[in-house]
């Protein structure tokens, strides 16, 4: 099982690095550090990093779901992917479905969630199926049209009691369909998706770039 998440890391300020990986937009120019926006991919089992994707913290393709896309070669077939919100589009599963490969995620924000619909596996869970939206401007129209026009998703409402959590209840979304695999085993599988936070500031200095 892995984990995949990404984070920003300022660098020093530093004519080269300005010109590769401006400061953020929200800081007036002359403010701030260069700042570079990381994708890891982690096994969940010990940690270690298995790939990472580096760029611009800013700009066209920038961001975390185009860096995924450079690392995904580095996931097996067979292999469950955790990941947070940002990984979730229908796209994003479409294609990871597309190569074996199954996704627990959590449920954007701007997709509602109604468990009266759908396929009932249990309470507060169910499987629906999500339609294919317009072409996003990275795919081209070949991929776009190979795609289905739905996507079976399993939509489980987490509530979380563990002491120190922000969040309180949740909706995990997942390809894995089978309803032999318990709601329960799903929450716990996201939540350990967390591991990663400390993953990330465990990494050396010396992988992000500077000039």
């Amino acid at each position: 099982m892995l984990i995949a998440d990404g984070t920003t890391v300022t660098m020093p300020d530093t004519p080269k690095n300005q010109n590769e990986y401006p400061h953020p937009g929200s800081q007036a120019d002359g403010i701030g550090f260069p700042q570079i926006r990381l994708v890891a991919l982690f096994c969940l089992a010990c940690g270690a990093v298995l790939d990472a994707a580096l760029g611009p913290s800013r700009g066209k393709q920038s961001g975390e779901t185009a860096l995924r896309r450079q690392i995904a070669g580095s996931v097996g077939s067979g292999t469950v992917l955790l990941a947070d919100r940002y990984f979730g589009g229908w796209f994003d599963l479409v294609l990871w479905r597309e190569r074996g490969i199954d996704v627990v995620t959590r449920i954007h924000q701007k997709r509602a969630t109604d468990f009266r619909r759908g396929r009932r596996l249990g309470r507060d869970d169910h499987v629906v199926r999500w339609p294919k939206g317009q072409r996003p401007e990275w795919m081209d129209r070949d991929t776009y049209v190979r795609l289905p026009d739905e996507l079976d998703i399993r939509e489980v409402r987490v509530r979380v009691a563990q002491r120190g959590f922000r969040t309180r209840v949740l909706v995990v979304a997942t390809t894995l369909t089978d309803p032999s695999i318990r709601a329960t085993d799903l929450g716990e599988r996201y939540r350990q998706r967390w591991s990663i936070e400390v993953d990330l500031r465990h990494e050396p200095a010396e992988v992000v770039p500077f000039g």
